[in-house]
């Protein structure tokens, strides 16, 4: 069946915490024709991250030199460091027909819907703040000051979610790798996904033998 040749782009949002880049990149690790977006950000690199798979790490000076010229399609501070989203890469794969899965926050979310109205929004929540507090007390690399912090954001990115389209509970990580590309493989097989002058060449301009 042929297929339109833009590539589609799923757009992911959550706390932080929720779980929202695993979830993404054993995505596109497994699944045909999705690439997970690689992010431009100027924090420093965390234990067992590896530059231009975990993000693209670069110094601010030079983040906001991208963002004056217009290079990144979002890009937003969030707890004091910040992420971008390049044009040009993101472009670049949709033109080939390579369908991307993008982890942004709520902020990032928001400008990419008034420039992509066909993306699809998927919403991740943690079973709980309970849940949540546990999760990032277990990244070590975090604070008891960045940790509230980050619990208090999550409450005003939570408060969003009906912004979306879908909306997964990361209490089993295999269950929403499994809902989640239920989600993707139910987007790629609708109607406005095939190519038109396809099913006027196969089906509507030939008479039976």
């Amino acid at each position: 069946m042929k297929r339109k040749n833009r590539g589609r782009l799923f757009i992911v949002s959550a706390p932080s915490g929720a779980g929202k880049t695993t979830l993404c990149q054993k995505l596109s690790s497994t699944m045909p024709n999705l690439r997970h977006s690689v992010s431009y950000t100027t924090r420093p690199m965390r234990h067992g991250e590896v530059k231009n798979r975990d993000y693209t790490f670069i110094k601010e000076d030079v983040f906001r030199r991208m963002a004056r010229r217009d290079e990144f399609i979002e890009w937003a501070e969030v707890h004091g460091n910040l992420y971008g989203t390049s044009r040009k890469r993101l472009e670049a794969m949709l033109n080939k027909g390579i369908d991307i899965i993008l982890d942004v926050d709520t902020q990032g979310a928001r400008q990419i819907r008034k420039k992509y109205k066909d993306g699809i929004y998927i919403f991740i929540l943690p079973p709980s703040l309970r849940a949540l507090n546990e999760r990032l007390k277990k990244r070590m690399c975090n604070s008891k000051e960045e940790i509230q912090r980050r619990l208090k954001r999550a409450v005003d990115e939570i408060r969003e979610y009906k912004k979306y389209d879908y909306v997964i509970i990361n209490t089993v990580f295999d269950t929403a790798i499994e809902e989640m590309k239920a989600i993707i493989s139910s987007e790629k097989l609708r109607t406005d996904n095939i190519d038109p002058l396809w099913a006027k060449k196969n089906f509507l301009t030939r008479r039976v033998q």
